[in-house]
């Protein structure tokens, strides 16, 4: 039996409605909790919102709301997008919930019984957007001379009591952490971590007394916990910390935090630390993403270019836009998408090579073999191309999927559907019908087959099409897995249980643009 699996994403922060970047990490960690229960794990994955600290008091105040009510407002939106995109989670976590708050305070405890915590005087800037603390080396000027962090935001100089985290006893354990091959990826990233503890750590201010939305420290009247402490914790709470639960023991520690490249340092340097000193176990993976940019352009509202990512899945459909996600872009590089891109990409590939293959063999078949399958005796070109999809599907994209390379693993995936649309053109089934019936029956039959396992293979990026697909040929159970592909099992019970294939219904439309967007 396959271990279990436990996958997250970074938790949203909610004061502003979801944006691309949210829905690209949402999908990709969606695709890898599909793909892993696909090859039989049990996958327990976790996604939520973010809902503390001193952005959302703030934004909730401008709006004449209480905290709790804008991040129950917030937290909506981003449950809807989730849904819209068939994020297939187990539980959307929000850190208002109570076992959160239980959770937050438990780690806290241990991090104290361990020595790690102390009170003092917070001198420093914080970025109230990133919800972080900048030393003064890490600063850079804008364009009038004002201090912004190193990702651009304000900064104020903040002054008030805090308890502190003994961050500076853990750098060589992180060094050493840091060092160790797959904990972070990609490269860059590591390498960005490793310098920067590598330069020294000061301890870490853990607490604010200057605003009340957040976790209550405890035994510490006035002080919350500094969002970081209580954010992070969100991924140990799910599996029922600080209790033994059954998901605990199950499923912790995670095999793959998936977040944005802009927050690694709080995920390779303050959880790692935090957990060292709970005593508890560490994440096996933590991978920073690259950034979603609009034609090339960072997304702001001051540029007006912020795209809903529910209205884009609206317009162009829900798989075509996640196959979108995956396959133009190196996944941990940056990246731009553009309607344009989306139709192009979605039209070549899924509507004129796929989804052109499927919809020929099922219409042939139904067609010229009344719907019904058959057994056959292959000619070695037909075992050929069931071998070379096999290939492509079992292997080569199951290979770079666990690496987190979806684009590399999806080409694979394609020239197996370019192989099979040369065999189609080869082989001219429309032909064989007239000259020898019984050899367009084995074609045909070769098509099946390598059509389903295609399908399975690309089930993860686009599940509903895949399964409408699969409803259509028959398949259900465990004929949907992995273990299915290149197996022939699944076909042989297919053809004893008398299955007839209706007339077939095409699962992947040709995308327009509306006249304004054409180029």
């Amino acid at each position: 039996m396959p271990d279990p699996y436990y996958i997250t994403t970074a938790i949203n922060y909610p004061n502003g409605r979801p944006h691309i970047g949210h829905a690209y990490e949402a999908v990709a960690a969606d695709v890898v909790a599909r793909f892993q229960r696909a090859m039989g794990r049990e996958v327990r994955f976790q996604t939520g919102t973010d809902e503390h600290g001193l952005k959302m008091a703030r934004k909730a105040a401008e709006q004449g709301k209480t905290a709790r009510e804008l991040a129950d407002e917030m937290s909506g939106y981003f449950k809807a997008m989730a849904d819209m995109l068939a994020i297939s989670y187990d539980r959307f976590i929000r850190t208002v919930e109570k076992d959160h708050h239980r959770a937050s305070q438990a780690i806290w405890r241990a991090m104290e019984a361990n020595g790690d915590l102390y009170l003092d005087r917070y001198e420093g800037w914080y970025s109230v957007r990133d919800e972080a603390y900048y030393d003064e080396k890490e600063l850079v000027e804008g364009e009038g001379g004002e201090k912004l962090s190193p990702q651009g935001t304000p900064v104020e100089w903040t002054v008030e009591e805090s308890w502190f985290f003994r961050l500076s006893r853990y750098q060589e354990p992180l060094l050493e952490l840091l060092r160790t091959p797959g904990f972070v990826e990609p490269e860059s990233r590591r390498n960005e971590m490793i310098a920067f503890v590598s330069g020294g750590l000061r301890d870490l201010s853990v607490s604010r007394t200057s605003f009340d939305w957040g976790v209550p420290v405890p035994g510490s009247d006035g002080h919350v916990m500094y969002v970081w402490v209580d954010a992070l914790t969100n991924y140990v709470t799910g599996l029922g910390y600080p209790d033994q639960t059954e998901l605990w023991r199950k499923f912790w520690p995670a095999d793959l935090h998936l977040i944005g490249k802009d927050i690694v340092r709080f995920h390779t340097v303050y959880w790692p630390a935090f957990l060292m000193s709970a005593g508890l176990p560490l994440p096996k993976k933590v991978f920073g993403h690259g950034f979603l940019l609009n034609r090339g352009q960072k997304e702001s509202k001051s540029l007006g270019n912020v795209t809903d990512p529910i209205e884009l899945a609206e317009r162009f459909g829900v798989d075509p836009l996640r196959y979108f996600f995956l396959r133009e872009i190196a996944f941990g590089q940056d990246g731009s998408y553009s309607p344009e891109a989306i139709v192009t990409r979605a039209n070549a590939e899924l509507a004129n090579s796929f989804g052109n293959l499927a919809q020929r063999t099922l219409s042939m078949i139904h067609k010229n073999m009344s719907g019904e399958l058959t057994t056959c005796e292959y000619d070695p070109v037909d075992e050929a191309l069931m071998a070379a999809v096999r290939v492509a599907c079992l292997d080569e994209l199951p290979r770079e999927f666990e690496r987190l390379n979806f684009s590399v693993g999806l080409e694979a995936w394609l020239r197996a559907v370019f192989a099979c649309n040369q065999y189609v053109d080869e082989q001219a089934p429309w032909t064989l019908r007239k000259t020898d019936p019984q050899r367009m029956e084995a074609v045909l039959m070769t098509l099946f087959r390598c059509v389903h396992d295609l399908t399975i293979a690309v089930r993860p990026v686009v599940p509903a099409a895949a399964d409408v697909l699969l409803d259509q040929m028959g398949i259900a159970g465990e004929g949907r897995g992995f273990a299915a592909i290149g197996n022939a099992d699944w076909f042989e019970a297919l053809v004893e249980s008398g299955f007839v294939l209706d007339k077939p219904v095409g699962v992947f439309p040709r995308l327009e643009l509306p006249e304004t967007e054409t180029v």
